[in-house]
C-alpha cells in the first residue's frame, strides 16, 4: 500500500556542499545574495587528514585489506572540509570528507533502552563528498536518543557511482559503482555482527540523504554483491529491512525515467520516501517515479511529498510542517512492527 502525505513548508536552500547539497545534476539554484548590512560568510577551511568521528567512537574499515577495484584508481590523500555554521546541532562547524579511499564504519550505540533496531546512515554529497556532520554524526544523535543502533557509513568518493562531471557536462555512470560496493559490505558487516552489537538481524534498516538516498534504492533493489567476495560476511544477506530515503537523488533521469538500474520487486523492503516539492537541486521525479516502481510491485511505502522545504533540511529546519519529519519516520516504524508503535496522534 502506498501512502502519500502532502504539506506546505517554508523554504530552506543549503549554501554549500559541506552542509549538504552535493547532487549529480548540473543545474542548482544559485545561492541566495546576502544584505549588505549582513556579516560575511567566513569561508571554509581544510584539514589535510582523515575524517575523526565524535569523540569516544571509533571508525573501522569495512574491508579487511585495500578495497576492492583500486587498483589504477588516483588516491590523494582523505581531506576534510570545515565550514561555519551557527545552526549546527553542536557546536558551530559542519564537516565533509573528501577523497575517501578508505572507507569506513562508524558505530553509534543506543541510547536508553536499546530496541534491538540498528539503521545505517547514507550521507549525502553527490558522490563527491560525504556529508559526515549534517547528513551523519547529527543523524545518529536523534537515532540513538530513540534506542537505535546508528552505523555512520563514510564510503567512497569521488565519482564513486552516477555523478555529475564537469569535464564532459555530463552525468556518468562509472563502471564500477564503488559507494555500493562499500554500501553492501557495511550492511553484511553489521548483520554479520549483530551479536556483538546487541541488534536484531532482521530489525536491520538503512537511511539515506540526497545521495545518499541512491543508495538506498540501490541496496534495496540489487542483493547481488557488487564486487567479488572477499571473506564469510559476503555470504551474509545485503538487504536491508527497511528503507528510508529523504530527498533522493540520481534516480530520475532526463526528468522523467527512473534509473533502468533499480528494478523494484516484491524483494524490497518496506520504504518510506520525503522530499519537498521546491527542491531546487534533486527535483521531485525522484520520489514520484520511484514511489510508482514500488506501488507496481506491490512494496508497503509511505509518501511524504511537501509543498516547501528545498533541499538538504536535514534536521536543522525548524519550521513546522516539515520539522515534524523525524516524527513521521518513528511513527511508520511503528507501523511496520521494527518499533513499538507510538501514542496515535502524539507528535513533538
Amino acid at each position: 500500500m502506498l501512502r502519500i502525505g502532502s504539506l506546505p513548508v517554508c523554504v530552506l536552500v543549503a549554501l554549500s556542499l559541506v552542509v549538504g547539497s552535493g547532487t549529480a545534476r548540473k543545474a542548482e539554484a544559485a545561492p541566495p545574495q546576502a544584505p549588505a548590512t549582513a556579516e560575511p560568510q567566513k569561508p571554509n577551511t581544510w584539514r589535510a587528514d582523515v575524517w575523526q568521528p565524535p569523540a569516544g567512537l571509533k571508525q573501522v574499515p569495512i574491508w579487511p585489506g585495500e578495497a576492492p577495484d583500486m587498483t589504477g584508481v588516483p588516491q590523494p590523500g582523505e581531506r576534510v572540509e570545515i565550514a561555519e555554521t551557527p545552526d549546527a546541532l553542536e557546536g558551530h562547524t559542519s564537516e565533509a570528507a573528501w577523497d575517501v579511499s578508505t572507507p569506513t564504519m562508524t558505530v553509534f550505540p543506543p541510547k536508553g533502552e536499546n530496541t534491538g533496531v540498528a539503521m545505517i546512515v547514507f550521507p549525502g554529497g553527490g558522490f563527491r563528498a560525504v556529508v559526515v556532520t549534517k547528513q551523519g554524526t547529527e543523524i545518529c544523535n536523534w537515532i540513538t536518543s530513540r534506542g537505535m543502533t546508528c552505523i555512520l557509513s563514510k564510503y567512497r568518493v569521488p565519482k564513486s557511482n552516477h555523478h555529475y562531471d564537469k569535464a564532459c557536462d555530463c552525468a556518468v555512470t562509472p563502471k564500477v559503482p564503488r559507494a555500493l560496493q562499500d554500501a553492501q559490505r557495511t550492511i553484511r558487516q553489521v548483520r554479520a555482527q549483530a551479536q556483538a552489537l546487541h541488534v536484531d538481524p532482521h530489525k536491520i534498516g538503512v537511511i539515506g540523504f540526497s545521495a545518499g538516498g541512491y543508495l538506498v534504492a540501490q541496496t534495496s533493489t540489487i542483493f547481488e554483491a557488487a564486487y567479488a567476495p572477499v571473506d564469510a560476511i559476503d555470504r551474509v544477506s545485503s538487504r536491508p529491512d527497511f528503507a528510508i530515503a529523504l530527498y533522493p537523488g540520481h534516480l530520475c533521469r532526463g526528468g522523467k525515467t527512473l534509473d533502468p538500474g533499480i528494478r523494484v520487486t516484491k524483494k524490497t523492503p518496506p520504504t518510506f520516501l520525503l522530499q519537498a516539492w521546491d527542491d531546487p537541486v534533486d527535483p521531485i521525479c525522484n520520489s514520484t517515479l520511484y514511489a510508482r516502481a514500488l506501488d507496481a510491485a506491490g512494496v508497503p511505502s509511505e509518501v511524504h511529498l511537501f509543498a516547501k522545504g528545498g533541499h538538504a533540511f536535514a534536521l536543522r529546519i525548524t519550521e513546522r510542517p516539515l520539522a515534524i519529519w523525524p516524527s513521521l519516520v518513528e511513527n511508520w516504524l511503528g507501523e511496520i512492527g521494527v518499533l513499538p508503535p507510538r501514542t496515535p496522534g502524539r507528535m513533538p
